[in-house]
């Protein structure tokens, strides 16, 4: 690894932990805005300078998913990129490391070609030149077969030899004039289970090494270095120093061996102990990325200010313009006096400017952060009046429709002069129409208890009705202060949620269900204890996809049974309907097995399996639309249709959460019928006798009762525990392909996503058109959207205070 001859370090990089964001800060020095994965993370949303741009002549080769986006940001034609054809790039390949064996071919045959071209040898031998080696194959052989796989160590030593042969090429090439330098790292690294782009250490950590021209030497060490995530001794590395750097501090880095300009868009801090060069320069170069980051920071600021109103405008404490003058100045007379030592001055001007950049960035939030608790409280009001109307018949609706668009018109011009961007319109306008339709119901309550009536009988009603719904919303907003709390924790803690469900599963006998629905309940506390082992999983991996997939289906088919059986008034055409789709998701349960069996041969992606899975995608959101409106008709259908996708989608244990949940709530919803009846709430109506299509008035059938907030709770918890509960919301971001491979085999960032996204929302769809089969009040549903929204804000809350966050760069100014 050329250790003893040049310096080691990790590099740290940022979530999400993928491919283009890690090139992009190793280049160009900064942590792209993840709006780049609307474009796919192929194109660029804003072209940006770099390295490549900067220096004389860069040639590269590699993937297409990542070196032409260098090429179209670069001014002028000296960026050459040579990249194989993207169908390369399959996971189901019999060798990945070709891809890497392409690079190091292409490399020899560049070099080669230069022996005998004067005009191409002669740019070779210009100063201020890069080459740059994409190798892609040990990730896609990471992922395809796993870290530690014997494809992938394979690979490693298939590299180590090629980047052997490529150091004794480029030095042989130019004669051993020791002018060349190497930067060897990675722009992420992968879990034990083949995925990367979330926090874990394992993809956060990369190794790097740089040797060559103008490079230190390693450094013996004998005393312990602060460090404890093992790397020294895993790497027999403990008696040389490491010298751990950020992933955009090696854009500053490549630049300053090079000799070109830092990058103008660079938050990179240079890493001085890598550089074996004078005090003076070290000196000088530590100003220059000191001035580099104060004009990004100077930027920014003179963009709010210009987007501010100046009485509203306040600007940076710690960098004033006097403190920037002050500062250049006394850095400028340290090293006119040769006090190279004291560079720390230039260190403190590039952390102020930082901090700077981020504090005219979360400028607004104030603002913006008013107008979304405006929204929350004018929501939450909104439920509280809805539900009011619906048990108070109210109907008198008087208007307030002119000062709401005054309001309208004054936020829209306020937000036009000051040049505000589209975003922001949306943040502060919707509170608006919110507000309204609360406003002119609350003029109308205040109509009925504090105006004198000519229909008393009609006002004592109606004021005893909105006292009543009133006093629960007052205890629904008291049992949210209090219950919030856990359920907040369990967004970043999932053990939580098997706490959650080992209490729910004792509802039924702590509040005498049991005695009246015994096999309901029984069974309701099996369910939520298994669904509780979920959380407690890993929230990636692989298992054994072949047992588990049958497992899924036949607990699936179970359900479907049990539905079938609960239903009523079967046509032969509708039971037929039903055994095809319970035959479809049998057959979806053993496709994933034989497919990953196929790639484990290395023979591809059967064409046969791959049509059904995009056929049952295509289908599965159609089907149910065609279904019988019966209750358990039409939720049967959807638990089928969405089931067969999901078990395609599915790598491991989490192929048998939706069964368990779906079961849950078709116990939910039996127990909840039987609770309701028991208290006299509603008449005894067959559940197999509720129409989807029916226009039910649940005013008529039953006022708003206590247990309601109950439900609203359970409503939100089974929402969270949906969406939470296998981790498959860290799934879109541990990017596995492996979930995909049913569908696709050949790298596509875009298709691949948006499957996952699918298989995210697919728990949380369910769970949702579940519920809605449940026949309890609208308002429960209101209510129980009013206390997410609630847990949402205090999340977004947590997430803003820790100013972890990507802040945009200003467009570019290339030199």
């Amino acid at each position: 690894m050329h250790c003893l001859s040049g310096t080691w370090g990790v590099s740290h990089t940022r979530v999400p932990t993928e491919s283009r964001p890690g090139h992009v800060a190793l280049i160009a020095g900064f942590y792209e805005d993840v709006s780049a994965v609307a474009k796919g993370w192929k194109e660029n949303p804003v072209e940006f300078d770099s390295v490549f741009n900067e220096s004389r002549h860069t040639w590269c080769w590699g993937s297409p998913d990542i070196l032409p986006m260098f090429a179209k940001g670069a001014t002028g034609d000296h960026v050459y990129t040579y990249t194989y054809p993207a169908e390369e790039e399959d996971f189901a390949s019999t060798d990945a490391s070709r891809l890497d064996s392409w690079v190091f071919a292409q490399v020899k045959s560049f070099f080669q070609s230069a022996k005998s071209n004067s005009s191409l040898r002669a740019s070779l031998h210009e100063d201020k030149n890069v080459f740059f080696l994409h190798l892609l194959g040990i990730d896609t052989n990471g992922h395809a077969h796993r870290p530690m796989s014997q494809e992938y160590l394979e690979n490693i030593g298939l590299v180590d030899n090629g980047l052997s042969e490529m150091v004794s090429l480029v030095e042989d090439f130019f004669g051993y004039d020791g002018k060349t330098a190497y930067v060897f790292t990675s722009d992420h690294g992968m879990t034990n289970w083949g995925s990367h782009g979330a926090g874990h250490p394992s993809e956060t950590l990369t190794p790097l090494v740089v040797w060559g021209a103008g490079v230190n030497s390693a450094q013996t060490v004998t005393e312990p270095q602060p460090y404890e995530d093992g790397y020294l001794q895993d790497w027999k590395l403990e008696h040389l120093r490491r010298v751990d750097v950020s992933q955009a501090d090696i854009a500053p880095l490549m630049a300053s061996l090079i000799g070109v300009p830092i990058p103008v868009n660079s938050v990179g801090v240079l890493p001085l102990p890598y550089l074996n060069n004078s005090d003076l320069f070290k000196a000088e170069s530590m100003y220059t990325n000191a001035i580099q980051v104060l004009e990004q920071f100077k930027m920014k600021m003179a963009q709010k200010k210009e987007t501010t109103l100046s009485f509203l405008f306040t600007p940076y404490q710690l960098l004033t313009e006097s403190k920037q003058a002050e500062f250049i100045h006394k850095a400028r007379i340290l090293i006119q006096l040769g006090k190279y030592e004291d560079i720390s001055l230039c260190q403190s001007l590039i952390s102020h400017s930082l901090e700077g950049l981020v504090y005219y960035h979360t400028y607004d939030r104030f603002f913006l952060g008013c107008s979304v608790v405006l929204g929350f409280v004018g929501w939450t009001s909104y439920v509280a009046l809805v539900i009011l109307k619906t048990h108070a018949s109210l109907n008198r609706r008087p208007s307030i429709l002119k000062l709401c668009m005054c309001v309208t018109a004054v936020i829209t011009l306020f937000l036009f002069i000051q040049r505000s961007p589209a975003t922001y319109y949306i943040y502060c306008l919707l509170p608006v129409p919110v507000w309204y339709s609360v406003l002119k119901d609350i003029s109308l309550i205040y109509s009925i208890t504090c105006k004198p009536s000519t229909d008393k009988y009609w006002a004592h009603n109606n004021l005893y009705t909105v006292y009543k719904v009133m006093n629960s919303m007052n205890l629904l907003t008291l049992m949210t202060r209090n219950l919030c709390c856990p359920q907040v924790v369990s967004f970043f803690y999932r053990t939580m949620l098997t706490v959650g469900l080992a209490v729910l599963s004792l509802w039924p006998f702590l509040s005498g269900v049991f005695g009246i629905a015994k096999y309901r309940s029984l069974s309701w506390f099996f369910s939520c204890l298994f669904l509780a082992l979920f959380p407690l999983m890993p929230v990636v991996g692989r298992d054994d996809i072949c047992f588990l997939s049958a497992c899924a289906g036949l607990l699936t088919l179970f359900t479907s049974v049990c539905y079938l059986w609960s239903s009523q008034r079967q046509t032969p055409l509708l039971i037929l309907c039903q055994n095809q789709q319970m035959l479809h998701v049998a057959m979806c349960a053993y496709v994933p097995s034989l497919t990953h069996s196929s790639l484990q041969q290395k023979q591809g992606l059967p064409l046969f399996n791959q049509i059904i899975s995009w056929a049952t995608l295509a289908s599965s959101m159609l089907v149910p639309l065609v279904s019988s409106t019966r209750i358990f008709h039409r939720l049967l259908s959807i638990l089928l249709s969405l089931t067969a996708t999901y078990l395609l989608l599915s790598t491991g244990s989490e192929a048998l959460f939706p069964p368990v949940l779906s079961w849950l709530m078709f116990v939910w919803i039996n127990i909840e019928q039987e609770a309701m009846l028991a208290q006299g709430l509603s008449g005894r109506q067959e559940l197999s006798s509720i129409d989807f299509s029916a226009n039910i008035d649940i005013a008529k059938i039953r006022q708003l009762k206590l247990d309601d907030i109950r439900r609203s709770y359970f409503f939100v918890f089974f929402i969270i525990t949906a969406f939470f509960g296998t981790g498959n919301i860290a799934s879109i971001n541990s990017f596995d392909p492996a979930s995909v491979y049913c569908f696709l085999t050949v790298f596509n960032p875009f298709i691949m996503g948006g499957l996952m996204m699918w298989k995210v929302l697919y728990d949380c769809s369910l769970f949702i058109y579940m519920y809605v089969g449940n026949i309890i009040s609208h308002y429960v549903i209101v209510m129980s959207m009013t206390i997410f929204l609630m847990l949402l804000s205090v999340v977004t809350h947590i997430l803003t205070s820790q100013r972890l966050i990507m802040w945009k760069r200003p467009k570019s100014h290339f030199s």
